[in-house]
């Protein structure tokens, strides 16, 4: 029986079910008397035999012993901490991520093909943060529009009361953009490779959709459509045997307009594209000091401590 089958069977949600197959919540005696039900088992059959541990996706991660991040709040030229949340259930919303990743994939839908590299970058992103809220959804709300800023809204005492108060105008853009009490936005990138030219002048392939990056990466950088895009999970992504993985989360919620740079107003004619501001050196460095988790193995480590000149992830 799948996740969701199990989940809607018991009627729970696919999260928590994954969260218990991986010990990462305990059932109430009403969940677990469920649970038997839909397994048809009894209660002490599923608690007779002590299951093997599951691996969590986090195992294989480097991540920083830090129990929470901060959001804040600005006013003005003053910042509060107005909510946090838990490292433990940003690790959570990576596996998530994945579990969605792997159920694409298992329904025999290549996403990154579909897709494309730079459209599946926004994909990642909005993947993780869908899987964010709802790890989270006693403390983030995602934004109901796709254009709305943040990505996900904090609903602390101020939030819900901004909420209710908009319940009315849920269907207009310009509340949620910027939502007055603030949350998280979340942006991803798989970094940046040389061209096809240099890359044959190395003598090496260039990486194609589904080839891992990381040997050849030259940088990284996020992007924003204004400067004022603070509270920012950002996420460097790779392809670990063919599929879409998380490879490093870093989070600050100090980034301050001179932290990105100005904004570039796309060419006449130039098609799809639009406005956009590109981080500045300053803030990748905010961002770098507040790395969250690396991927163990495979260099990222090695290159993101190369690529900021320093050694703060070991």
């Amino acid at each position: 029986m799948t996740q969701e089958g199990l989940a809607s069977a018991a009627g729970l949600d696919r999260t928590y079910i994954s969260q218990l197959e991986r010990a990462h919540k305990s059932p109430t005696l009403s969940t677990l008397e469920k649970l038997a039900e839909c397994l048809g088992v009894t209660p002490r059959g599923l608690l007779r035999t002590p299951m093997p541990d599951s691996p969590r996706v986090g195992s294989h991660y480097t991540v920083r012993q830090q129990p929470h991040i901060a959001v804040v709040r600005r006013s003005g030229s003053v910042s509060r901490a107005a909510g946090t949340v838990s490292t433990g259930r940003l690790m959570d919303a990576v596996d998530a991520t994945h579990e969605l990743v792997d159920d694409m994939h298992g329904a025999e839908l290549d996403i990154s093909t579909v897709l494309g590299l730079r459209n599946l970058s926004a994909f990642v992103g909005e993947l993780f943060a869908a899987a964010l809220a709802r790890v989270c959804s006693d403390q983030l709300l995602p934004n109901p529009h796709q254009d709305g800023y943040p990505d996900l809204l904090l609903m602390d005492a101020r939030g819900r009361k901004d909420w209710l108060r908009l319940a009315d105008q849920l269907d207009e853009k310009a509340p949620f953009s910027p939502f007055a009490s603030g949350g998280i936005e979340v942006k991803a990138t798989c970094g940046a490779v040389p061209s096809p030219a240099v890359c044959r002048g190395r003598g090496i392939r260039r990486p194609d959709i589904g080839d891992s990056r990381i040997g050849c990466l030259t940088g990284y950088d996020w992007k924003a459509h204004h400067r004022e895009t603070n509270n920012l999970i950002g996420l460097l992504w790779d392809f670990v045997d063919g599929r879409p993985r998380i490879a490093a989360m870093f989070y600050a919620s100090d980034l301050v307009e001179v932290d990105w740079g100005e904004i570039v107003q796309p060419k006449r004619g130039g098609g799809r594209t639009t406005s956009v501001s590109i981080m500045a050196k300053s803030g990748l460095r905010k961002m770098y000091e507040g790395w969250l988790c690396v991927l163990a193995e495979g260099g990222y480590k090695e290159f993101l401590n190369a690529r900021n000149r320093g050694a703060l992830i070991d």
